[in-house]
């Protein structure tokens, strides 16, 4: 089964300000960031129960090189991002997210 991909609009606006964020510490780091979402995003289609079930209907993959989450819902036809969420974020901010 073929899924699409579709980002919250809040999820959106996490990445811009994390690659802008990273992008101001050092020049490249910002396409790193995004290289690694890239990565993390097809990983999450390809095996999509493969990560941690962080409640009934949501999981988490953290990536790897950056202290970030992706959050993000299954459904039969597609795959919901609903955050990048940072580690040291209070937790759980995004509940409300569909």
């Amino acid at each position: 089964m073929s899924r699409r991909v579709s980002f919250h609009e809040a999820a959106e606006l996490e990445i811009v300000d994390a690659v802008n964020f990273f992008e101001a510490q050092q020049a490249e780091r910002g396409t790193t960031l995004i290289d690694e979402i890239e990565r993390a995003v097809h990983q999450i289609l390809r095996y999509p129960l493969s990560c941690q079930l962080i409640n009934r209907t949501t999981r988490r993959k953290v990536l790897s090189r950056f202290p970030y989450d992706i959050i993000y819902s299954v459904k039969p036809d597609q795959i919901r991002i609903l955050a990048l969420a940072g580690q040291r974020r209070r937790p759980f901010y995004w509940r409300g997210r569909r």
